[in-house]
């Protein structure tokens, strides 16, 4: 009995895959480029219940490119950390601003006037938060968020400027360090 090869069922799996992330890409770039007030709603609701509490579990570490922002609530004064893509700059660092200048988190920067931002595994004090709009950066923005930026339509980008937070000598910068530097048995035996 001869069975009928019919070619693997990975490549097909695989290219399956890649048809549906770049479909799903190409309505992410429509929903950002359309900037409608809905379709944004839904999308921060997703990620603020869904993707935010995923993202904050590596945000601000040392080889991850999401940073994690602390700032306190205007109105609660409950202490807030949210993840965000923090671009190094001369004095700081700048925030694109997918969603538009109304967000929480940007308010209550804004409010404060100062937060802290942990990137790369380095904690900075961050203060002056100003929105820019996204011609003034250009020149300073990296080619590829330059891209980025127009292909998505970002109209508006956070700058602060950032003082790195003084610690002891020989402290850990991130949660694994620590976790490394406390734990009685060495890994590398």
């Amino acid at each position: 009995m001869e069975i009928a090869h019919t070619g693997p069922s990975w490549a097909r799996r695989l290219v399956v895959a890649a048809v549906v992330a770049v479909a799903f890409r190409a309505l992410v770039v429509i929903t950002f480029r359309a900037a409608s007030p809905a379709a944004f709603d839904r999308v921060r609701r997703f990620n603020k219940r869904v993707l935010n509490p995923l993202m904050l579990r590596l945000a601000g570490r040392s080889h991850w490119y999401a940073g994690c922002l602390e700032h306190v609530g205007r109105r609660s004064g409950r202490t807030y950390r949210t993840p965000v893509v923090a671009l190094p700059v001369l004095d700081g660092f700048v925030v694109p601003l997918p969603y538009g200048t109304h967000v929480d988190w940007l308010l209550n920067l804004l409010a404060a006037g100062t937060g802290s931002l942990k990137v790369k595994g380095v904690q900075y004090t961050v203060r002056q938060p100003r929105v820019l709009v996204a011609d003034k950066l250009s020149g300073e923005l990296p080619p590829m968020w330059r891209a980025v930026s127009r292909l998505y339509g970002f109209q508006h980008f956070l700058r602060v400027v950032a003082t790195p937070v003084a610690t002891s000598l020989g402290a850990p910068s991130d949660a694994r360090t620590a976790a490394a530097a406390t734990d009685p048995i060495d890994a590398s035996a």
